[in-house]
């Protein structure tokens, strides 16, 4: 079990045509802190309410917390870095690993907005979604929003999977409220239905 722990916390490089996934990195060389400041500051995405997302000087601590996680074996981070410009835009993070139950969650993601509507999400979905399934066995694969965010709703929902329900008054949030939570999931046999949707989406069938 050791072993398929390790497995579940270790951010591979994934790459697709549009998107590829780099295991995140505080070194300069990677350009991911940097690249991540920019993405955040891209229209204002950090000032979004319903979401957290570190304002650009806060991206370096951010990425340590990932990292500092990752190391005690809670969570496999990635930085998105799209192919036509090699410009990173973006980060996403598999949480909540469960090797003993075959389960996690596909969380803790931002997009540049300059990125959004391009296909980069969907493709890094069905390279993540692909892992957890083919490499690493999952039984099912969790996500979790919060119950304003419509946009990540819907966009959860365009992937396939299906909303298990919403914890009410689940996390205290950073203004003080209440985040209620909305959780999805693509079990084990939805995933070649899942699979074959985002195949099409993305003109690979």
């Amino acid at each position: 079990m050791d072993e398929l722990t390790d497995r579940y916390g270790e951010p591979v490089p994934l790459s697709g045509s549009r998107v590829a996934l780099e295991p995140l990195s505080a070194e300069p060389a990677a350009g991911h802190v940097e690249g991540l400041r920019r993405v955040v500051a891209e229209g204002d995405l950090h000032r979004t309410w319903y979401t957290r997302i570190p304002a650009p000087d806060a991206v370096a601590a951010d990425v340590e917390q990932r990292l500092a996680r990752q190391r005690a074996g809670l969570v496999a981070p990635w930085a998105l870095r799209r192919l036509d410009t090699g410009e990173v835009c973006g980060a996403t993070t598999y949480l909540n690993l469960d090797p003993a139950n075959r389960r996690l969650e596909i969380g803790s993601t931002f997009l540049a907005r300059s990125a959004q509507g391009t296909g980069i999400n969907a493709e890094a979905k069905l390279l993540l979604l692909t892992r957890a399934f083919e490499v690493l066995g999952c039984a099912a694969v969790e996500f979790r929003t919060h119950w304003h965010n419509h946009q990540s709703r819907a966009a959860i929902a365009r992937l396939g999977a299906k909303q298990d329900g919403v914890l009410r008054n689940h996390v205290l949030w950073h203004d003080g409220s209440y985040r209620d939570t909305v959780v999805f999931s693509i079990t084990g046999s939805e995933w070649p239905a899942v699979r074959s949707g985002l195949r099409g989406r993305l003109g690979l069938c």
